[in-house]
């Protein structure tokens, strides 16, 4: 990336704060702007700082790290996304982050590489789903989701009207496609399989801003807040 990464980082030990900061700022592309002890310390500072991503702890004093996500998140001047950096390798953690709108879920034994990696993945406008996080998601997610689908589909046999896109089928597959063109399907397939922008810019041999405008394309069609929902999709239609 060209330009310099803004990073807000919070945590309420100060040590973890201080590791953080001379990894990602050895990087060389990454700086932090800022450092918040606290979850009502970190809404304020995102706020007033402009990161461009939030690394966050979960548990801390006065507001954990969830809720400060979710606020964050939900404020409209606050274009920042937010890696949750935890200790607890929890599903009930990883489940609530993600609903809470953060873009990765990270672990605080991963190693310098892998949380550099993170703040430029988040930074690039992905989301950091690793395979062993992915299956996490689809096991938790996917059964609920087509279950919600098969009782719509009970209700739609009276002709009641249905939120969810149309689903057509391919020709040569019949697979659901939700309408999406080859290419759409071709980068939601390597979207399941946990690859960034970047890298399926590589595999496609296309340019990264023709793979976010697929992605985007992608999200609308299905209806997807973000890519775990699109993941979620691309698993449980076998598009794999």
């Amino acid at each position: 990336m060209s330009r310099t990464i803004r990073v807000l980082l919070v945590d309420d030990h100060a040590v973890m704060r201080a590791g953080f900061r001379m990894i990602l700022e050895s990087a060389g592309d990454i700086t932090v702007v800022g450092e918040a002890a606290t979850g009502v310390e970190a809404v304020a500072a995102a706020s007033a700082l402009h990161p461009d991503v939030i690394c966050m702890d979960v548990q801390m004093p006065d507001m954990d790290g969830l809720e400060a996500t979710r606020r964050i998140t939900g404020d409209a001047a606050v274009d920042a996304a937010v890696v949750v950096v935890t200790t607890f390798d929890r599903d009930d953690y990883l489940f609530d982050a993600l609903a809470a709108g953060a873009s990765g879920f990270l672990l605080k034994n991963a190693g310098p590489e892998e949380l550099i990696n993170a703040v430029r993945v988040a930074a690039a406008g992905d989301a950091l789903l690793a395979p062993e996080v992915t299956r996490r998601v689809i096991a938790r997610f996917a059964p609920a989701s087509a279950d919600r689908e098969r009782t719509a589909g009970g209700r739609e046999a009276g002709n009641a009207p249905t939120s969810r896109p149309p689903v057509a089928l391919s020709r040569d597959s019949g697979v659901p496609t939700v309408d999406l063109t080859e290419r759409e399907r071709e980068v939601l397939r390597l979207v399941a399989q946990a690859m960034s922008n970047a890298e399926i810019a590589q595999r496609l041999f296309i340019g990264e801003a023709t793979v976010k405008t697929h992605v985007s394309n992608v999200l609308q069609k299905l209806g997807a807040r973000d890519r775990v929902a699109a993941v979620v999709y691309a698993h449980r239609h076998g598009l794999t």
